[in-house]
């Protein structure tokens, strides 16, 4: 173990750390999502004890499925908008700045990934003070007669408008990082297909549509695909912009614009629900692990490395 199978001793190092940090957690996880353990049984002033499946009778059908199903559609719409939009209008920019003749593109590059270097939470701390109903961009719009003082634009305290106010502020942040990977792609698309396209008096619709547009979806399904679970599972961007609210009364432990991990954290840390929170764990987990091998066997990439 200390000379021939030395890389055994080496692997058992991390295998130990996924081993305690990551399936321990995860078995007791799901363990808890077959007990009673909430706040009303909190030990050791209340013992709590197996119910089997009757948490995720409560989540489907029970009291709690005027919560789960709203946060759930919520969940999906946002991750499909975060995603679609961050995609299409960071390949658009990457192309903008990569046209032929256009000056400084350094310069424009070099701007759009400062808010890459920018910390994500510094940004949403920013822009949930930028759109409060008293903040300056209410403010200004005062100032300038497009509103009055009694009667502020709601960014973030209408339900609508803090659904739409969360997906702009998502494409402040994630479109630059579309931008460098779309950028890397398109400096390396085989030019002599692009030529002979522009010999054949294509324009440059047909171009993109033919064979950019392809070679890039090619190349980025997978991070497609992975951007869009991390949209499901996006804390940041709801926490730290809304924090799930407006609040709504008819939820439970759970905000207009919550998702699925955000209501488990609130079932976790506010409600001390523990078992609700779990089989909302294992909801989010099946949900993504379904979507993700769905969608990445189905790609090009995929099928082209079975191939090989």
């Amino acid at each position: 173990m200390a000379n021939g199978r030395f890389h055994m001793t080496l692997m058992a190092i991390p295998l130990l750390g996924v081993l305690l940090f990551t399936v321990l957690p995860l078995i007791y996880m799901i363990c808890l999502a077959f007990t009673n353990y909430d706040h009303n049984h909190l030990p050791p002033k209340s013992l709590f004890d197996w119910v089997g499946f009757s948490n995720f009778g409560s989540i489907f059908n029970g009291r709690m499925a005027g919560t789960f199903f709203p946060v759930l559609s919520w969940t999906l719409i946002w991750a499909i908008f975060a995603t679609v939009t961050n995609f299409f209008f960071g390949i658009v920019l990457a192309l903008i700045i990569n046209t032929k003749g256009l000056r400084f593109k350094k310069l424009w590059r070099t701007i759009f990934v400062i808010t890459i270097a920018v910390p994500q939470f510094i940004s949403l701390l920013i822009m949930r003070n930028l759109l409060n109903d008293a903040g300056p961009v209410n403010a200004i719009l005062e100032k300038i007669g497009l509103i009055s003082a009694a009667n502020p634009l709601p960014f973030l305290s209408d339900p609508i408008w803090a659904k739409f106010s969360i997906i702009i502020v998502n494409m402040w942040v994630g479109i630059p990082v579309t931008m460098l990977v779309a950028t890397g792609i398109i400096m390396n698309l085989p030019q002599e297909q692009i030529e002979a396209a522009e010999i054949d008096e294509a324009s440059k619709f047909q171009i993109f549509k033919s064979i950019t547009f392809p070679q890039i979806l090619l190349v980025m399904m997978p991070n497609l695909i992975q951007q869009s679970i991390g949209n499901i599972n996006n804390f940041n961007v709801i926490y730290l912009l809304t924090g799930g609210g407006p609040t709504n009364s008819n939820y439970y432990q759970a905000g207009s614009t919550d998702l699925l991990v955000t209501w488990l954290y609130k079932l976790t840390v506010t409600a001390a629900d523990y078992n609700l929170a779990s089989v909302i764990g294992i909801i989010i987990f099946v949900l993504s692990a379904v979507f993700s091998l769905l969608a990445y066997t189905r790609t090009s990439s995929y099928k082209e490395g079975v191939a090989k």
